[in-house]
């Protein structure tokens, strides 16, 4: 608590700064696959002002000529480990503007929020869950004296599981992770063995509902995950093995799919966030899985969104850039790709009326690319310059220099 006044007294304190305008930028808004040429956007504080075609230029404003270079939304990782400031700062410098953790040990996720919201840090914003809602809480319990009771016990009955709900509300956290089924990153646990009943988890949905807080569910097994989404959960995250039955009820609910489809590739290879041989045999079947699973779910209306299943740590290769490519590759159009990382994923966090999209009054979130990633792709690998929340985070032109 002490943390965010001091955090508030430093926002309020900060002195508010010049217009920012980029210049003859060709913006792929996230709303249409229309591309905006040569585009003038003018950016005031933390928002977009406007986006024209060869728009004035305002005086006292701070110009980038981007000479042509394609801009879009900033990506959205719907599904993220960060708990490290060095590690959000490789997700802001791969193009992520915008994270929602899924769990992190000791509530590092909710104090990164705070920083971001106050200035202090540049970005990602964070959408924060605090603790895992899972029944071994480990050396989570040092997180929060509160949870010391659920150690030997475990989190095992509806009503342990409201309580470690509750623990982390009281931390302010803006949506919970619990799970359907077992892991699939370690070697000894089978990801399709369901681990909580459909009369548990809405325990945990009904509890989070009191702060009117979603909740994400880890679940690859398809009966941990029907179990989860008829007892309300917001989003499957993974969804290996969901039979139609299960895709069918998500439509109908409206709970999104977020595959991580690139960890599940990154458990086939060496090196990595995962590198095991009982995984990269695992990983070799799943993956196909998986890549049926988003096809099914595509065809059936259900709504996907990008996340990398990642800390962002030193030696990670997963990024949002691999998920849009891998759903290209299972059919999606590169339009529909992008949505994926921006304005469907910022739905599901429900941001989707603030970020996601480049337009007048939302959040000044946007990246730069050397050309056009709706004809090619990787483009998005190559992030030459990011804007959060109107401050320019990373850029990495000009190239050349000139004679003085």
């Amino acid at each position: 608590m002490l943390l965010r006044t001091l955090l508030l007294c430093a926002a309020t304190a900060l002195v508010a700064q010049q217009p920012l305008v980029l210049t003859h930028a060709n913006v792929i808004d996230g709303a249409s696959a229309a591309p905006i040429r040569d585009a003038t956007i003018v950016i005031t504080g933390r928002t977009i002002t406007s986006i024209t075609a060869r728009g004035a230029v305002l005086a006292g404003a701070t110009v980038v000529d981007l000479g042509g270079r394609w801009v879009t939304p900033g990506l959205i990782d719907a599904h993220t480990h960060i708990a490290t400031l060095a590690n959000a700062r490789r997700a802001l410098e791969s193009g992520v503007t915008t994270v929602r953790s899924a769990s992190v040990p000791h509530y590092e996720d909710v104090e990164i929020r705070e920083l971001v919201r106050a200035g202090v840090l540049v970005g990602p914003d964070m959408v924060a869950a605090g603790v895992f809602v899972t029944p071994d809480l480990g050396e989570t319990v040092l997180a929060d004296a509160r949870l010391g009771a659920f150690l030997m016990s475990g989190v095992r009955t509806p009503e342990a599981l409201r309580a470690v709900v509750r623990v982390n509300l009281d931390h302010g956290v803006d949506v919970i992770k619990t799970r359907g089924t077992e892991r699939a990153g370690l070697p000894n646990t089978d990801p399709r063995k369901q681990t909580y009943t459909e009369r548990e988890l809405r325990a945990v949905v009904e509890e989070a509902a009191t702060k009117q807080i979603p909740v994400m569910i880890h679940a690859h097994g398809d009966e941990g995950s029907y179990a989860a989404v008829a007892a309300g959960a917001r989003s499957i995250e993974h969804g290996t093995y969901l039979s139609d039955s299960t895709l069918r009820l998500m439509a109908t609910k409206g709970a999104y799919l977020v595959p991580t489809l690139s960890t599940i590739w990154d458990l086939t290879q060496p090196g990595g966030d995962y590198e095991d041989p009982i995984l990269e045999l695992r990983g070799r079947h799943m993956y196909p899985r998986a890549q049926e699973t988003i096809r099914k779910a595509r065809a059936l209306g259900v709504r996907i969104a990008t996340g990398g299943d990642t800390d962002y740590g030193a030696k990670s290769t997963t990024r949002i850039s691999h998920e849009m490519e891998r759903f290209i590759e299972l059919g999606f159009t590169p339009f529909e790709a992008l949505q994926s990382a921006t304005t469907v994923a910022a739905e599901l966090l429900g941001l989707g009326a603030r970020t996601g999209r480049l337009a007048p009054g939302f959040d000044a979130d946007l990246i730069v690319l050397e050309g056009n990633p709706l004809e090619t792709p990787r483009m998005f690998e190559d992030v030459l310059m990011v804007v959060s929340n109107g401050t320019v985070a990373m850029t990495r032109f000009p190239f050349g220099k000139r004679d003085p």
